[in-house]
């Protein structure tokens, strides 16, 4: 079970990059391609050698990721619009997606043209524009920004890897 562990991996410039087990941490340190930034979970035993059981590892070599544009999805329109309706401004958990333009009328399924919208008013605005159904949006829809740390929002953050996550505080 210890080597099924989550360990922070940190770029060379200690930037954290992802998230692997323990078992793969041991390996990039016995190859050589990381070393131990900490150890909080004790060691790991075989039968001649003890090794220390990483929970944060910093990679000898800088990776240069490119940022990756987020994936269109219900949930991630919900966060991007904070789960309130952006025609009435209610806030609420139980949200439908709305097509500003809808797709029967060639509206594109991309994220400037995709709201959440509470159930009464989607079905007030149909398949019309919010023009045409006289509703106004409250925010203009636009492409979240890319953010090399979003896939950190939402797991569980360790202690000992807040100091590697300046956007924590």
């Amino acid at each position: 079970m210890l080597l099924n562990a989550p360990v922070l991996v940190l770029n060379q410039n200690y930037q954290p990059l992802n998230v692997c087990n323990a078992k793969r941490a041991l390996v990039l340190l016995g190859m050589g391609k990381a070393e131990l930034m900490e150890n909080g979970r004790g060691d790991i035993h075989t039968v001649s050698q003890s090794f220390p059981l990483p929970s944060v590892i910093r990679l000898i070599y800088m990776v240069k990721r490119p940022l990756a544009q987020r994936r269109l999805s219900r949930r991630a329109v919900f966060y991007r619009d904070d789960f309130t309706c952006q025609y009435c401004g209610l806030e609420t958990k139980v949200l439908t997606l709305d097509h500003i333009v809808p797709r029967s009328k060639g509206g594109p399924h991309v994220w400037e043209n995709v709201v959440s919208a509470c159930i009464p008013c989607n079905h007030r605005k149909a398949g019309m524009t919010p023009k045409a159904a006289n509703m106004a949006l409250h925010r203009e829809p636009k492409a979240p920004r890319p953010n090399p740390y979003f896939h950190f929002h939402q797991r569980t953050i360790l202690d000992e890897w807040r100091p590697f996550m300046p956007w924590l505080g």
